[in-house]
């Protein structure tokens, strides 16, 4: 059973693993790093998405870039699933919406890759997943487009419930602010190692600096200079924890040519210093 099901095609490559604790050294090891996933976790699951903690209460639907840390730390009674994929089984320019690896579901302003399976759609949720297994076990001509139309499902279904959980009300009913947060997201994702201001992205998106600012106002979400330094702060936390890089070689690869100042703006973020970080993780945390 804990042998993944995989397509692959030329460079486009999906699977489809199971979630135990029989495939923990898998699951936590660089195995599926390279791929973008969705994994999803019956109640008793306690994992870590880069630094942030969860457990599974309920049903939980997880989305992880392949740019993240993920660590299964407990493993519940039932077993879940785990999809992998590239860019080039789904993420092609015509998926380019919110609902392709680039959409509201990964790498969001808010940092949350959770979303919570209600009763309502449990049985919908799980009915996708059980299409897809027996399409690996069908093993039919037409398995790459019957797994790609369940995958969007998935990802559609998926980012109506992330809406409703982590947007206001009034931002959902407002698809172009939505939209706007997205497109935002993906330049600081795109460019946070160069571009540090909020005049540099308003630059890109021909915008006054205040429009940017007030567009986030009114969608109550935090201000576009925190998501900024936020992502900036992530990124070296990812470098100090999962790298030998020096605190003066990661300020340089974030675009900071004074040490220094990257150094206070860490400390001021996070409370402590870049070398403080690393030594208190490292000493808590098995990495």
């Amino acid at each position: 059973m804990n042998k993944p099901h995989l397509f692959a095609s030329s460079l486009k490559r999906l699977g489809l693993a199971y979630v135990n604790a029989e495939s923990a050294d898998t699951l936590n090891s660089d195995a599926y790093k390279q791929y973008i996933k969705v994994i999803y976790l019956p109640k008793g699951y306690r994992l870590t998405v880069d630094f942030a903690a969860y457990e599974t209460r309920q049903p939980s639907l997880f989305f992880v870039a392949p740019n993240q840390f993920l660590k299964i730390d407990k493993f519940g009674s039932e077993v879940g699933y785990l999809i992998f994929y590239n860019r080039d089984f789904y993420c092609i320019q015509i998926h380019d919406n919110e609902v392709a690896c680039d959409g509201l579901l990964f790498n969001n302003i808010n940092n949350m890759p959770l979303v919570n399976v209600t009763k309502e759609e449990v049985a919908f949720i799980n009915y996708l997943f059980q299409q897809m297994e027996d399409e690996f076990k069908l093993g039919d001509t037409s398995l790459e487009e019957m797994i790609r139309t369940y995958l969007k499902q998935l990802l559609i279904k998926a980012t109506r419930l992330w809406k409703k959980q982590h947007l206001e009300k009034s931002v959902v009913e407002q698809n172009n602010d939505v939209e706007f947060f997205r497109k935002f997201t993906l330049l600081v994702d795109a460019h946070y190692k160069k571009k540090h201001s909020v005049a540099d992205y308003a630059d890109v998106l021909a915008m006054a600096p205040k429009t940017v600012t007030h567009k986030f106002k009114r969608m109550k979400l935090p201000q576009p200079n925190e998501v900024i330094k936020n992502r900036i702060i992530l990124e070296a936390k990812r470098l100090l924890v999962h790298t030998t890089m020096t605190a003066k070689e990661i300020a340089h690869e974030l675009g900071y040519e004074d040490p220094a100042y990257f150094s206070r703006q860490f400390q001021v973020k996070t409370g402590e210093s870049p070398s403080g970080f690393r030594t208190k993780y490292l000493g808590t945390n098995k990495v």
